[in-house]
């Protein structure tokens, strides 16, 4: 396990690494300035900030993350409506989005992928289906067994809908759509590590995507964005700039690049090229070989993440945490790379560790942090419970 834990946090200090040499490289622009150094310095601040958090939610006990997950939803909750309050939501491009404290941004809805898994995980994990006397799980007459977990009804299984049922609206109102789906994935990931019956996501699923369309064509932009995309793949000089010009940089490095710092495409073509886009940066500088590593590197960790969590307990609070984080984590960076590549819709997503620092680089260090204090497991005995 520890060697596991060792070769998890290797690949991550290695997509730090390079993540922090592309956002440099990304920065420059036609006349190098002082701009470049400026986003470095920043993302060097929010990268040390983000370490620091990590390593002291590494330390912190499987158990005690248990016991926080409440609190942590409640302060989220918190911020996401002081976010759409005026005065203090910070309104960038018509989306209040960001909360401001002097020179710092904080944008909330990063905080609910963390503050959902955690407590899914919890309303899912043994303590909550065993019954319980005076604080203490019961024990059966005979054996000094524990006794067996709760049946669970139609209606606990639905209650596990309340905490995205009060999250996901808050995020939508910002306007947020695809952070909104993605959280609604996260908690569908959650809810499957916990055992839910596949015929309740079916049936979830027929009247998500029905409301999801319909929600999309109250906005125009989001419209487009849809036709647009759909373009990029009928008539390509009809897609969007974005997305054309993302194309032209991932093919315009071949496949051994242009070398890193060389890219043209960055020099006031290629909007966010040190954010949403800089995996396009890395497919010019670095070419087909730069960005076939970069997935390779989440494959891997992948991999050796879900290695690392598999000794704990089935359906613990955990492992269903755990899987859950892991998995939102390597699902971001897949994300984002579909974006990129004109595979999905654009929607501005970061890729973990390698775009430019700020909320979502901070929360994707305290995930890595939360991810190794779950794989050290609990004391508590962890009992299977079916949901």
């Amino acid at each position: 396990m520890n060697a596991e834990r060792g070769l998890f946090l290797a690949l991550i200090a290695v997509l730090i690494g390079f993540g922090t040499l592309m956002v440099y490289s990304a920065s420059i622009t036609s006349w190098p300035t002082d701009f470049e150094q400026a986003y470095l310095s920043r993302h060097l601040a929010f990268l040390l900030l983000g370490v620091g958090l990590a390593a002291a939610a590494a330390h912190v006990p499987a158990e005690q993350w248990r016991r926080l997950a409440p609190v942590l939803f409640v302060v989220t909750v918190a911020l996401l409506v002081l976010v759409l309050m005026p005065g203090f939501g910070v309104k960038i491009n018509g989306a209040r989005r960001w909360l401001r404290f002097g020179g710092f941004s904080l944008q909330p809805s990063e905080l609910a992928k963390l503050a959902l898994p955690l407590l899914l995980a919890r309303m899912m994990a043994v303590g909550w289906a065993v019954p319980t006397i005076g604080g203490l799980k019961a024990k059966t007459s005979a054996g000094g067994g524990h006794s067996p977990p709760y049946r669970w009804t139609v209606s606990r299984r639905l209650l596990l809908l309340l905490p995205a049922a009060v999250v996901v609206p808050l995020v939508v109102k910002e306007p947020d759509l695809g952070t909104a789906v993605f959280l609604l994935v996260g908690c569908a990931v959650a809810l499957f590590a916990g055992g839910w019956p596949l015929r309740y996501f079916v049936v979830l699923g027929t009247i998500a995507i029905p409301a999801g369309v319909a929600l999309m064509s109250l906005k125009p932009y989001q419209m487009e964005r849809i036709t647009g995309f759909l373009s990029a793949w009928d008539d390509f000089e009809q897609a969007p700039y974005q997305l054309k010009q993302s194309i032209l940089t991932l093919g315009s490095g071949g496949l051994n690049g242009v070398g890193i710092g060389k890219g043209r495409q960055k020099l006031s073509f290629l909007p966010e090229a040190n954010t949403d886009f800089v995996f396009a940066v890395v497919g010019e500088e670095l070419g087909l070989i730069g960005t076939v590593a970069i997935v390779a590197l989440w494959i891997a960790l992948y991999v050796v993440g879900l290695r690392m969590l598999r000794r704990l307990p089935p359906r613990s609070f955990e492992s269903i945490a755990g899987f859950t984080l892991l998995t939102q984590l390597v699902l971001q960076a897949a994300l984002n790379v579909a974006v990129v590549t004109a595979l999905v819709p654009p929607k501005g997503i970061s890729h973990p560790f390698l775009s430019s620092g700020g909320s979502n680089l901070v929360m994707s260090l305290i995930t890595i942090g939360v991810l190794v204090s779950l794989s050290k497991g609990s004391d508590a005995e962890a009992i299977e419970s079916p949901v």
